[in-house]
């Protein structure tokens, strides 16, 4: 059964936020221009080329609800370098009448550190058989996915696809499919055509335009990926500089 109520219905931009002159991270038009962001009460995914804002927002949104910066679960309380905005000091968070049960902020790029800290805590067990540091980084990824994840819970994940095989993202995306029937909400920012597939998901983009509702089907990981894979050598003649003379000859 899917959710029709969100733990967190939506985030507002205060106005108090500093917009004039304008500081870091309200440079960024996707969050300069902000208002309010609705989110889909299964899936929402936060899309844009490197440095648009998309992941930025997603560690406000975490922070906001209760997050370690660095990621981890409500639990974690540590710091190896405090590098997050204030954002989440401008933000508004709009819940849901319903409280989540639990919850975890996945960020790739510091996910080594939330293992050493899962080893400092002793609870290892919450996340399978084998401790994280001693399996690849796509596979302490799954493990968490499949062990520590569970039911009515509010999820934020920062690419989450970064260690993973295409393979490895199919099972992530059928792993979320279950527990969003077990009433989880996820957060999502995302580099992979294959995640952002989910059906009915709602996907924002971040751009030098701002932050904007946009289809599948119109992202521009989904139409990269699908006119390379058309035709690869067609791309890479034009990647290498060869144009298109060549497919004449």
């Amino acid at each position: 059964m899917l959710k029709t109520r969100a733990y967190l219905a939506e985030i507002q931009l205060k106005p108090n936020a500093p917009l004039e002159p304008a500081v870091f991270p309200f440079t960024l038009p996707a969050i300069r221009t902000l208002d309010r962001l609705p989110l889909h009460p299964n899936v929402t995914f936060l899309v844009g080329e490197n440095g648009s804002g998309k992941s930025t927002l997603l560690e406000a949104i975490a922070v906001g609800m209760g997050f370690n910066a660095e990621g981890g679960s409500r639990n974690f309380n540590f710091a190896t370098r405090a590098s997050h905005s204030e954002l989440h000091e401008h933000l508004r968070l709009v819940r849901g009448v319903e409280r989540p049960r639990d919850g975890f902020f996945l960020r790739a790029e510091s996910f080594y550190n939330v293992s050493s800290e899962i080893e400092r805590l002793g609870v290892q067990q919450s996340y399978g058989h084998t401790p994280l540091h001693e399996q690849s980084h796509g596979e302490a990824f799954l493990a968490l996915f499949m062990n520590r994840f569970r039911q009515d819970s509010f999820y934020v994940l920062d690419e989450p696809e970064a260690a993973l095989s295409p393979q490895r993202q199919l099972a992530l995306l059928s792993r979320l499919h279950d527990l969003v029937g077990e009433r989880c909400q996820f957060v999502i920012a995302t580099h992979s055509p294959i995640l952002m597939a989910y059906p009915n998901a709602l996907i924002y983009e971040c751009s030098e335009h701002g932050i904007r509702e946009i289809a599948y089907q119109d992202t521009e990981h989904y139409r990269v990926t699908r006119d390379f894979l058309s035709n690869p050598a067609r791309m890479l003649r034009v990647l290498m500089g060869e144009g298109e003379s060549r497919s004449e000859e």
